[in-house]
């Protein structure tokens, strides 16, 4: 049987008493207790059926030599055949009678989801909706979980959490209930186009594993590519994974340790943040408090245990803010309700690694949400302002403690007016100014009715990530790298001189910005002016900022741009670049630092080469022990600039500084990349920084330097 990550049927033990009662319990307590195994197994190749399957050999004949010696009789067989029968039907009567005493659940169960789809499809599809799931109760009929309860309870609550809190559409709740059935019975894909329409077969294939012999990557990452691929055609696959995950996430805790780790530490790496980008806060923040608490189970309890005792400590002053609010408002003929949330677990855990701070030291670990009837006569901002002049009237507004997500909407199409308020408790407090209609949003995401269409942008971007990808044909390891650095978790908006918003990740920096720009900006870009201010293209933005990008044809991608950037698209094109230039032929010595020109040896080490100086002791030393790798090198200048560090001596003078920058800026047409001097009873001792092609080049502007008056002494020094 298959281990899988995504529980699968298994036949397992009897039923405990506890589960016995889950019938009579209410929906949301029985749904607690069903436990989901994602090492159950298909079917096929069950427990039970191998239990049954243990009399095949009494059937075939198969008697062992003593029996045989000592007259085993035909009619000693047909009494054990019996007997084994007899066994067989007990166990599969025993079976049955478990899988009834849950009739009344699944049918409530599957009830749920029929009355949640009947106000919004038709007649005729609630008639494919019933037949989906009759369907999979069918295919599911002998499976049972690790719990004793039916199979088919899992593919009911996928499809409960797709139709009542991902809102989908009624052929993706139909592949909710039958998502296990091509991968876990006999049935095909082709049963399910043929019975349910194309639209349906295809969801039904991209959440199925495919069985291969060989994986391109590997089977959990094949898995991923499979689903991702859909994208270019259809976003409501990767919505029914979301529902499947969420269900398999809800019931972990009946999994091993190790299980629990890899199946959690999965959600939190790509489905948390693939539901953030989608927009979809609820599902996001139950996935990541549920990967929280399975994968760091103590940190998880210990933060839940503060936050309860910080809300009971905080309960009756933030109450006393919460009711002052809704006074306010009521009074001046604004509908709203109003109450105050504490951050969840894992958000605080996140801010906690962010800042550095422990619990006890971490600001704005709740909030007071003001949520305002939908008005047609009164425009969202409009209404979202006058909540904010009313507050700002009574409580004193923190000063630059205002993000305003109404007009600049996060990337996922998030909308809400933040400010902070001090209340009379002495207190910072974090309040967020929302209409029903922004709430609602914030819980279906991409599948909400919204004009400003961030969201849908964003998928088709994503898209073309996607694409962009899959043509470049890259690893499984760079493949999912690249995948999720798409999910970033949070972004900041950020704007051009023109006013021209750029919506990038948090952290993102100059570079990131001018490649979302254009990639020639990108390419080129030398230095920038954040909000008017000279600075560097890799100091991280802040949400807000105005960036403006100043470009030279000389100036191309290095290395070290790589760990500035943040964007997919940046690392992209940066990666591409540096691929196309010429490799070093050999690797220098990082003790002694040679430079094409000097009098250089080569030491072979498998494959490579690696250059050092002559009288480098590391040379010296490998000299004596590896002599035979020994290998002579040509060492020639190439387009590589290599960094030299030089010690000049000179008598302390008026204007001796500015001679030698004339001399290296203006004579030698050289960059310096560092300077530093100490003057002692008027001798002076210049560290200057540069590069250089090779050792000529260097030796010339040692004796250029060398010609300045007063200087009295110029070398290379050994770099650090």
């Amino acid at each position: 049987m298959k281990q899988d990550n995504d529980g699968k049927a298994a036949f397992i033990e009897p039923l405990s008493e506890e589960t016995q009662m889950a019938g009579s319990q209410s929906a949301g307590e029985a749904e607690r207790m069903m436990s989901h195994s994602e090492a159950e197994q298909p079917r096929g190749d069950n427990e039970a059926e191998r239990t049954e399957g243990s009399s095949e050999d009494i059937h075939a004949g198969k008697y062992s030599e003593a029996e045989r010696t000592e007259g085993y009789s035909e009619e000693t067989h047909a009494m054990k055949v019996s007997d084994a029968e007899r066994m067989r039907n007990e166990r599969a009567m025993k079976r049955e009678a478990e899988i009834r005493k849950y009739d009344k659940l699944v049918e409530n169960r599957a009830q749920r989801v029929f009355d949640v789809m009947a106000s919004r499809v038709s007649a005729e599809d609630m008639v494919r909706l019933r037949d989906a799931f009759d369907f999979a109760r069918d295919a599911h009929s002998t499976q049972l979980r690790k719990s004793g309860e039916p199979y088919i309870l899992h593919p009911i609550s996928v499809a409960h959490i797709a139709a009542a809190e991902i809102n989908l559409d009624v052929n993706s709740v139909i592949a909710c209930f039958l998502h296990d059935v091509v991968e876990d019975t006999p049935h095909t894909i082709e049963e399910i186009d043929q019975r349910f329409g194309s639209d349906v077969a295809f969801l039904v294939r991209v959440v199925t594993k495919q069985k291969k012999d060989k994986y391109e990557m590997s089977k959990q990452l094949d898995n991923f590519k499979q689903m991702l691929n859909s994208v270019q055609y259809d976003i409501r696959a990767l919505l029914v994974k979301l529902a499947d995950r969420l269900h398999n996430m809800r019931t972990l805790s009946s999994m091993r340790t190790d299980k629990q780790m890899k199946i959690a530490g999965e959600t939190d790496y790509f489905y948390a943040p693939l539901a953030t980008r989608l927009g979809l806060y609820d599902v996001k923040t139950e996935l990541e408090n549920l990967s929280l608490r399975f994968r760091c189970p103590q940190e998880y309890e210990q933060l839940d245990k503060k936050i309860t005792e910080d809300e009971l400590r905080n309960r009756e002053r933030l109450q006393a803010f919460v009711d002052e609010i809704q006074t306010l408002l009521a009074s001046n003929g604004i509908r709203a309700r109003v109450f105050y949330e504490y951050r969840r677990p894992y958000s605080l855990w996140r801010k906690m690694h962010k800042y550095g701070d422990d619990f006890d030291h971490l600001k704005y670990r709740h909030f007071v949400d003001i949520v305002f009837k939908d008005e047609d006569k009164v425009p969202e901002k409009e209404m979202a302002l006058k909540i904010y002049s009313l507050l700002t009237d009574r409580f004193k507004e923190k000063p630059g403690g205002i993000s305003n997500y109404i007009d600049s909407p996060k990337e996922n199409g998030y909308q809400s007016f933040h400010l902070k308020l001090l209340a009379d408790y002495g207190r910072w407090e974090e309040v967020h100014i929302s209409s029903e209609r922004m709430v609602r949003n914030s819980k279906f995401g991409c599948l909400s009715d919204r004009s400003e269409g961030n969201i849908r942008r964003w998928i088709c971007k994503f898209r073309g990530v996607l694409k962009d990808i899959s043509q470049r044909g890259q690893d499984g390891t760079n493949y999912i790298e690249n995948v999720v650095a798409s999910f970033y978790n949070d972004d900041i908006m950020t704007f051009s001189p023109q006013g021209k918003p750029v919506v990038l990740p948090q952290k993102a920096t100059p570079i990131d910005f001018a490649y979302e720009i254009h990639s020639y900006l990108g390419k080129h870009a030398k230095y920038c002016r954040i909000n008017g201010r000279l600075a560097s293209i890799k100091e991280p933005l802040h949400r807000g900022d105005i960036v403006e990008i100043f470009t030279d044809p000389e100036s191309h991608p290095e290395e070290d741009w790589l760990e500035h950037a943040v964007s997919y698209k940046a690392k992209r094109a940066i990666a591409s670049y540096l691929a196309k230039l010429k490799k070093p032929e050999f690797h220098r010595c990082d003790f002694c630092h040679p430079i094409p020109g000097e009098e250089v040896i080569g030491f072979k080490d498998g494959g490579e080469v690696t250059v050092h100086k002559r009288d480098c002791s590391v040379a010296i030393k490998l000299a004596t022990q590896l002599g035979d790798n020994i290998v002579a090198v040509n060492y020639k200048p190439d387009e590589t600039i290599y960094p030299v560090e030089l010690e000049i001596t000179c008598i302390d003078r008026p204007h001796m500084i500015i001679d030698l920058m004339d001399c290296i800026s203006n004579q030698l047409e050289l960059s310096v990349e560092s300077l530093n001097t100490k003057t002692r009873d008027n001798i002076v001792t210049i560290i200057l920084r540069l590069g250089v092609h090779g050792y000529d080049e260097l030796q010339t502007i040692m004796n250029a330097i060398h010609a300045i008056p007063d200087v009295d002494e110029v070398k290379a020094t050994t770099l650090h």
